[in-house]
């Protein structure tokens, strides 16, 4: 998992993939949280991306480096906010305290990676896999 997180570390941007019915949705994320074992992201309770996360916990999120590696992480989502983890992600990401704070406003909603499946590949054909 470490290498994961130094990949997404070195390229913040990076796209998550989600089901809406029949038809695929991909949208840019940047927050991650590595807590306790797990690799966490975090979408608002207002969004899509919440509501297909729901229904089908299926996702895949794709980045790619400067030097035209890219990184393909499978696996299902599994909600699981606490206060002490929202705590954590709002350290990370102070923006995010912003945006999920206020009393009746939306709120951030936590999820980690199960059965994760990290695919590094490159243009030269090489694929390595590693499974958390």
């Amino acid at each position: 998992m470490d290498e994961v997180v130094k990949f997404l570390e070195e390229n913040p941007v990076f796209y998550i993939a989600t089901v809406d019915g029949d038809t695929p949705k991909v949208r840019p994320f940047g927050f991650f949280l590595k807590h306790q074992q797990k690799l966490y992201f975090g979408v608002g309770n207002q969004k899509e991306t919440f509501k297909q996360l729901q229904k089908n916990p299926k996702f895949e999120i794709s980045t790619t480096s400067k030097d035209n590696t890219w990184l393909r992480l499978s696996g299902n989502a599994v909600f699981e906010t606490s206060e002490e983890l929202l705590e954590k992600a709002f350290e990370r990401n102070p923006n995010l305290k912003a945006l999920y704070s206020k009393e009746n406003g939306p709120r951030l909603e936590l999820f980690y990676i199960e059965n994760a499946k990290a695919e590094f590949l490159n243009f030269l054909g090489e694929h390595k896999v590693i499974n958390f």
